[in-house]
């Protein structure tokens, strides 16, 4: 696609500019670390966790967290096969990458996508979960950026996305 062609060229100097900070290395292993969690690991052990710590109607909102991530993974899936952004990194080799993406394709960051839906949709239920989730789902959003992993857009539209099925789903869940 051309548009994003063009948006790879304008957001490299901004990529450039943020992935300098990942070539230290306690900072890039802080963001390698969070970025692991964010590919399912915390929010997989939440969503287990939450039925343990309030009871069977939290299996509820386990499953509704579950079923948005389902939908949020098609949606990502199918936007990524279509629109086939390179990485970051693959666009300009000064990125310096040091952690293994989980697909070929850039747009959108399905990190961010869920990060932002499942945090929605826990505080919707569980407000008292906003000191821990809030900053996880933003500092997930970071990484991706920061890893070299995603351009700022590819994150932005992640946000947009996440916000969306989040809302959309309480339309049909609630």
């Amino acid at each position: 696609m051309k548009l994003l062609q063009q948006l790879n060229a304008r957001e490299i100097p901004l990529c450039l500019l943020i992935n300098q900070i990942n070539r230290r290395r306690p900072i890039s292993y802080f963001f390698a670390g969070i970025s692991r969690l964010g590919n399912g690991v915390f929010w997989y052990t939440l969503m287990l966790t939450l039925p343990l710590i309030y009871g069977w109607s939290a299996l509820y909102v386990s499953l509704h967290m579950g079923l948005v991530g389902l939908v949020g993974l098609m949606i990502y899936k199918l936007l990524k096969g279509s629109t086939l952004r390179v990485r970051p990194y693959h666009y300009n080799t000064a990125i310096f990458q040091n952690v293994a993406a989980l697909d070929q394709f850039s747009f959108p960051s399905g990190h961010t996508l869920h990060a932002v839906s499942f945090t929605l949709i826990l505080l919707h239920y569980y407000p008292e979960w906003s000191y821990l989730v809030i900053p996880f789902a933003a500092l997930t959003a970071v990484s991706r950026i920061v890893l070299g992993l995603h351009y700022p857009s590819d994150v932005l539209i992640g946000v947009l996305i996440g916000v969306t099925l989040a809302l959309s789903s309480f339309l049909v869940m609630v």
